[in-house]
């Protein structure tokens, strides 16, 4: 077991790899990433309705959560549904890139908030251009409201630290 040296944030690195995430804080994570996803599906079905890939990547996320599939079959599931982003666009693409996110926080806790990003473009991207920020501050407080305490203060301390790579979405 080696500590971890490198220049990722040492909250999103597991204890075991030298960081000082809990695991069960990984998990929780995870499932927070698939609601966030969850929440905007359905812009990808408009597109796509016939293609589960993101679905199944967000399905992918609560298992791994749960400990029902390795980080292996996650990552897989993440590429299937960036493979299906790729075949869209706008708010669909958006929401297809949230699944893929979400289930890659198994491989990199610090996906959490691409989950979380992708979903508020999803948002905006489908809204008129009027009322898009407006929008994308609703969707940032829905994800706040529904953080599980145990990682809100983690999530949060991310998105200040991130949040000008992330569009600053996560000014909400």
């Amino acid at each position: 077991m080696s500590n971890y040296k490198g220049s990722r944030d040492s909250r999103f690195v597991t204890l075991r790899r030298g960081g000082t995430l809990k695991d069960s804080d990984h998990h929780l994570l995870a499932a927070w990433a698939a609601d966030c996803a969850d929440h905007v599906l359905h812009y990808f079905f408009k597109q796509r309705p016939m293609d589960n890939r993101p679905q199944i990547a967000i399905e992918q996320a609560r298992a791994w959560s749960r400990g029902e599939i390795s980080m292996t079959q996650a990552r897989e599931a993440a590429y299937a549904a960036h493979n299906a982003a790729k075949e869209t666009e706008g708010a669909a693409c958006a929401a297809a890139r949230s699944a893929g996110h979400a289930v890659a926080v198994a491989h990199m806790a610090d996906h959490e908030l691409g989950a979380a990003a992708y979903a508020i473009k999803a948002v905006r991207e489908a809204s008129p251009i009027e009322i898009r920020e407006k929008v994308g501050k609703i969707e940032c407080i829905w994800q706040r409201d529904n953080l599980p305490k145990a990682i809100y203060d983690l999530v949060i301390s991310d998105q200040q630290t991130r949040n000008i790579k992330f569009w600053s979405f996560f000014d909400c």
